[in-house]
């Protein structure tokens, strides 16, 4: 149980102190941080109850239709929007969200705060969990938590302080890229699952991307 635990976590708490540390001009108050992942958490129990209802409202036209509906409305579109609220709500108009990157740090933080318990909750699931489950949730779900909300943070940063995008596309990318990775999976079609890997290698090289750019735009950039 304990191995178990440990497992469910260790790929969350990777991933936060990894974009925690990449934050290397102006770190965030750790206190604000900390109620990123707590609003994370804390959003499941709201999530599922709408996931829950959404789910007997699936269309039963075929099975195609079906996997578009689950991908898209019930798990991305419900996780990414209860995501961005929080995001929005929490740091929008805090003094602290002064650079580019400190929305992608917030958003990952939210992200992750989110994906711990799902993946506590599916390792421990007596059907689906185990130690398999929690070697590929580790490699593939937490991780692409994580992508979605590098992608959420970029664009909300640019919205704030580029002014060069809105919001809406803040929730629109990482929802986008999250109901793509949900449908290969959901929808089992041999011919997509072939690009299910490079799908999450495009989704780590973009990522990477985001964060380079934000943190070269710091402000608080030590000047050459």
């Amino acid at each position: 149980m304990l191995n178990l635990l440990q497992m469910a976590l260790a790929p969350v708490i990777i991933v936060c102190f990894y974009v925690y540390i990449r934050d290397k001009y102006e770190k965030e108050p750790i206190r604000l941080l900390l109620l990123g992942v707590f609003f994370g958490l804390l959003i499941s129990a709201p999530i599922m109850a709408v996931e829950n209802l959404l789910t007997t409202m699936t269309p039963n036209k075929n099975f195609l239709i079906e996997a578009l509906y689950t991908s898209f409305i019930v798990a991305s579109g419900t996780e990414e929007l209860f995501k961005f609220i929080i995001l929005y709500f929490l740091v929008w108009k805090n003094k602290n969200f002064n650079e580019p990157f400190d929305g992608i740090v917030y958003a990952v933080f939210i992200s992750l705060g989110f994906a711990g318990i799902e993946n506590v909750l599916y390792i421990f699931n007596p059907y689906l969990g185990g130690y398999q489950t929690a070697i590929a949730r580790a490699i593939f779900s937490v991780p692409g938590h994580g992508l979605f909300g590098v992608s959420m943070g970029y664009y909300y940063a640019i919205a704030k302080f580029n002014k060069k995008t809105t919001l809406v596309t803040a929730f629109l990318v990482p929802w986008l890229f999250h109901g793509i990775y949900d449908f290969i999976l959901i929808s089992n079609i041999s011919f997509l699952m072939i690009f299910f890997v490079p799908f999450v290698l495009y989704l780590w090289i973009q990522g990477m991307r985001k964060i380079k750019e934000h943190i070269q735009q710091s402000p608080f950039k030590p000047k050459n």
